[in-house]
């Protein structure tokens, strides 16, 4: 009997995806890249994976800082974009998480904007995070960016509706089993569709159970792009650094 497609492998790879999400900023992100840059000082000769890549934004501008990059990512669509940049110093490859891509390869891992705590079973979160940790060279650093998920559900928009292309997006959110879900449903061209997106509300505890069982080693958390302090109750984000 087939198994059921998992959520992530079906919406990320549609173009409504990309549809929806094409205001996020680009400066922001890029000034978040800058700022990882000049805390992590990367040697010119160090390589970065960069880890659930999508369309390969951050790989492209890592590349264009004069590091060798490989993205990689679950969507055959995503990656099938991101070749058209593709250079000596930079490579993507479709690849599942789970997996170890090249063990020991890397200086530097990067999964960034909440690319993790996607998986069903918990037990599959470790097993990523296992994977980033056996891509690293020894004393390679992980960087791992994910919501504040205690500040994110408190500030929980229920409802939302969004006209992006022509396109309205009726956006539902809530609480459930201990996922945050987020349900997209919209109509084109005649045609109805409902998405779901399901990331776990993982809160500071339990990445730090996840750090013991991967053996990683927690060397900073900040708590947004500028790389400020955390703060559990204030911070928009949780960025943790982790060494091998």
């Amino acid at each position: 009997m087939a198994q059921p497609e998992e959520w992530f492998s079906t919406w990320f790879d549609s173009p409504y995806y990309h549809v929806l999400y094409s205001d996020r900023d680009e400066q922001d992100a890029h000034s978040f890249i800058d700022n990882l840059l000049a805390y992590l000082h990367p040697k010119p000769t160090d390589t970065i994976l960069d880890l659930a890549c999508g369309k390969g934004r951050h790989s492209v501008y890592l590349s264009r800082k004069g590091y060798r990059v490989t993205g990689i990512d679950l969507s055959g669509q995503s990656i099938a974009y991101a070749k058209q940049f593709e250079s000596e110093q930079l490579h993507f490859s479709k690849h599942d998480m789970r997996q170890v891509y090249k063990p020991a390869s890397f200086d530097v891992v990067l999964n960034l904007f909440t690319s993790f705590g996607y998986f069903d079973n918990e037990t599959e979160n470790v097993v990523a995070l296992v994977a980033a940790a056996d891509s690293l060279k020894h004393g390679g650093k992980l960087v791992i960016d994910f919501m504040n998920t205690e500040k994110t559900i408190e500030h929980l928009v229920a409802h939302e509706q969004k006209t992006v292309h022509g396109i309205q997006f009726k956006i539902t959110r809530g609480v459930e089993n201990g996922f945050i879900v987020k349900s997209i449903a919209f109509t084109d061209q005649g045609q109805n569709f409902t998405f779901v997106e399901r990331v776990r509300a993982l809160r500071q505890e339990d990445f730090m159970e996840y750090f013991r069982m991967a053996k990683l080693r927690l060397v900073d958390v900040f708590g947004n792009y500028k790389l400020d302090p955390y703060c559990r109750l204030q911070s928009e984000r949780m960025i943790y650094v982790l060494k091998k």
